[in-house]
């Protein structure tokens, strides 16, 4: 009997170029920079960044923290929800087991 590899595909979702420019306007309408915004929601300036180049598509546990901390409206907040996935980093950041 051969055995089979379990392949886990994901598909990356690349978000509309308006939600970029979205998260770009509230973010400095708040009088934030990247870097500090990123502190806020427990991420790096370059994830922020990616996100506004529309580079990266947010989870929905990254979408809640920025919505609450850049102060979307309920407008941005459907747009923000609506890009998010539910999987995203899920794979790549599981540990695998210690061998004994």
């Amino acid at each position: 009997m051969g055995s089979k590899a379990l392949t886990v595909v994901r598909q990356r979702r690349t978000p509309s170029a308006d939600l970029g420019q979205m998260l770009r306007r509230a973010r400095t309408r708040r009088g934030l920079g990247q870097g500090e915004t990123g502190r806020l929601v427990g991420l790096s300036q370059g994830y922020i960044s990616n996100l506004e180049r529309g580079q990266r598509t947010p989870s929905l546990t990254v979408a809640e923290a920025l919505a609450d901390v850049l102060g979307l409206s309920l407008r941005e907040c459907q747009q923000l929800y609506a890009a998010a996935v539910t999987d995203a980093g899920r794979y790549s950041r599981q540990r695998l087991p210690q061998a004994a």
